[in-house]
């Protein structure tokens, strides 16, 4: 009989020992990749992983990472985490060989909630070609060059000089945007806050971006595509020490509150206070156990 009680508590002395390990796990569930791409934060492809001003915003389509908002979506070709910035193209942009028309672009414009975590970065130009004498461009600056202008050295008198466009044809701007506007406008996201061919009324556009100090000679060498800068707003003192106690940072279901996973568990700071009140509880459970034993025991010994 004593031989079945020490058994027996050793056994609960292991499950002790065991359950804490199991309960306080931190696997990482969110990190992923889609293709070549690594997935990480504030970026997920999960819903209730990563930072909650970028979720929904990636989708991984047959190991091809979409980034999808307000404007529409576009390809990211890179995630650079040590500078902040995406990579992104637009199948229906203009390029140096090829003048997309018909308003077929998507541009870029993000939601209002969105806009403090993400913008062009500022050597990014944007290049509005065929716009009419009624857009926005071009009210209110009857003979001056705003905000049309050179961006980072990049401008349309430069993109003029791509084979592009001697297969559209190329016409003189006139002094006057309101009798005859350029049929291209170089503008600095900034200026205008949002690239919308349809409210802008123009027929196309394109999107190079300059990575200073690098300087290329002529249009056929600048980098088309849209370079986004972004930013998890404030210091993010949130994330470090979840990752910092081995866990994954993510938001609760209300798409806001920020969590910390902690394997099975959430946390609302860190891991290490999870795996404290989980070893607390299981200590608990084994001791509860371990009294009813003894007392079941001792009573039929009686």
């Amino acid at each position: 009989m004593a031989t079945h009680i020490f058994t027996t508590l050793h056994h609960l002395l292991s499950l002790a020992l065991i359950i804490p390990l199991i309960s306080g796990a931190t696997v990482n569930t969110c990190r992923s990749y889609c293709g070549n791409i690594s997935i990480d934060y504030p970026f997920a492809l999960q819903y209730g992983c990563g930072h909650p001003g970028f979720r929904e915003l990636l989708f991984c389509m047959n190991d091809v990472l979409m980034f999808h908002i307000s404007s529409g979506s576009y390809r990211v070709l890179e995630i650079d985490y040590a500078y902040q910035a995406l990579t992104l193209h637009d199948p229906h942009m203009s390029t140096c060989d090829a003048i997309v028309l018909g308003g077929k672009g998507n541009g870029f414009a993000v939601e209002p909630w969105r806009s403090p975590y993400m913008n062009p970065i500022s050597d990014n130009v944007f290049m509005l070609i065929g716009c009419s004498a009624r857009s926005p461009l071009f009210q209110g600056f009857p003979g001056k060059h705003l905000p049309c202008r050179n961006v980072s050295g990049m401008s349309c008198e430069d993109y003029y000089g791509c084979p592009a466009w001697d297969l559209v044809g190329h016409r003189a701007a006139g002094s006057m945007y309101g009798s005859n506007p350029p049929e291209c406008c170089a503008v600095p996201f900034e200026a205008i806050k949002a690239i919308n061919l349809t409210k802008l009324e123009c027929e196309g556009y394109t999107s190079a971006y300059s990575l200073a100090p690098l300087k290329v000679d002529g249009p056929g060498g600048w980098s088309y595509g849209i370079r986004v800068k972004y930013s998890v707003q404030g210091n993010d003192d949130f994330c470090g020490p979840c990752e910092a106690t081995g866990g994954t940072c993510g938001f609760g279901t209300d798409g806001i509150r920020q969590v910390c996973m902690c394997g099975s568990l959430n946390s609302t700071s860190n891991c290490d206070s999870v795996k404290s009140s989980s070893s607390r509880r299981t200590w608990s459970m084994v001791e509860a156990l371990a009294g009813r034993f003894l007392d079941a025991f001792f009573m039929t010994s009686l």
